[in-house]
Formats: C-alpha cells, sequence, structure tokens
C-alpha cells in the first residue's frame, strides 16, 4: 500500500474534457453532460485500492447529498488493467452496481485523462465551479485506512458549501492521499 499524494492542480485551472465509456450503461459520458448546475467533482478512484475502498461510504453519502443541491460527481478509474485487472471495466461495473454509485463510473483505458487532470493517486477528487474552473482539489477529509479518524467528507464539503455560498474557502487545501495510478509502462 504505496502512499502516493495528489498534485494539487493549479487553482483556477479549467476543466480538461473527456469523453469515456461510463462501464455500468456502456454509454460515452463527456464532461459537458457530467457537469452539474452549481458544480462537478470528478473523483479519481479504483476498485483495489484499501484507501478508496475505506471512503466508499462516503463518497456515496456525500454525493447524494450535494446532487440534490446542484453539483454532479462523476468517478473515472485510470489504472493499467493488464497487470491490475481488479480494476477492468467489468469489474468496476461491478463495484458501481455493489456500492450503488448515484454518478458515472467512468474507464480512461488510454489513461489521458488522468494525466491531464495531473491525478497522482486513488482517491483523487476535483472541484470545479459552474464555468469549469478548479476551486478545490485534494482530500475529501483527513481519515486514512487505520488512523481511526472518522470518514465524514469535511474537506470536500466545505469547499463544496463555499462554492454554494458563493464564499471564499479559507480552510488550508490538503492533498489527498492513496495508491499511485498504475500507469502503463
Amino acid at each position: 500500500m504505496a502512499k502516493t499524494e495528489s498534485n494539487m492542480l493549479e487553482l483556477g485551472t479549467k476543466a480538461p474534457n473527456f469523453q469515456l465509456i461510463d462501464t455500468v450503461t456502456n454509454k460515452s459520458v463527456s464532461y459537458a453532460k457530467a457537469k452539474g448546475k452549481f458544480g462537478t467533482v470528478v473523483m479519481f478512484i479504483c476498485n483495489h485500492c484499501p484507501y478508496v475502498k475505506h471512503l466508499f461510504n462516503v463518497i456515496n453519502i456525500v454525493s447524494k447529498e450535494y446532487q440534490n443541491k446542484g453539483i454532479n460527481f462523476v468517478a473515472i478509474s485510470s489504472n493499467d488493467i493488464l497487470n491490475f485487472p481488479e480494476d477492468s471495466p467489468e469489474l468496476m461495473k461491478e463495484t458501481a452496481i455493489t456500492q450503488n454509485f448515484s454518478f458515472p463510473y467512468l474507464y480512461d483505458e488510454s489513461q489521458e485523462i488522468a494525466k491531464k487532470y495531473d491525478a497522482a493517486c486513488t482517491p483523487d477528487f476535483f472541484l470545479f465551479n459552474n464555468k469549469d474552473l478548479l476551486v478545490y482539489r485534494g482530500q475529501i477529509d483527513e481519515s486514512r485506512p487505520g488512523n481511526n479518524l472518522p470518514s465524514n467528507g469535511e474537506d470536500l464539503k466545505n469547499a463544496m458549501d463555499c462554492l454554494l455560498l458563493g464564499t471564499k474557502n479559507y480552510k488550508k487545501q490538503k492533498p489527498s492521499i492513496g495508491c499511485n495510478i498504475k500507469w502503463k509502462e
């Protein structure tokens, strides 16, 4: 379980577009299609990472709460499935159904989208405003497997609340920590 931190893409960066297949519906989803009325959370996750598994429950709770407020969510897995077959699109679909995801779970086979977002780890969270500009990146909260801190989505929720209220987010943005994205050789 190698610890890797987010690269912390520069705030104000325009959301890179994507056109990826949703592993559940087998339909193409673009950033524009996934975009929320007030904001959009793009998450880089995968099936096998213990850091991601640790957060499945809070991701579901937070996404459902904020989707009702006009912020949409989309999850992307960019891992090399030849060396990590547990992250295959078939198993991504199974995970999305088992975990009852309320958002698309997209497969980035070429890994180009992860590179465009400068994603480094799973999980890695990016919040864009309604003008598609990055306003938050980093951790969902301080909880990690084994640190005994409750997972409540505090950091991401604070950023989304600030976005919805139109106020400045003064809370320090901390990098997410997780498994590195499994890059192809």
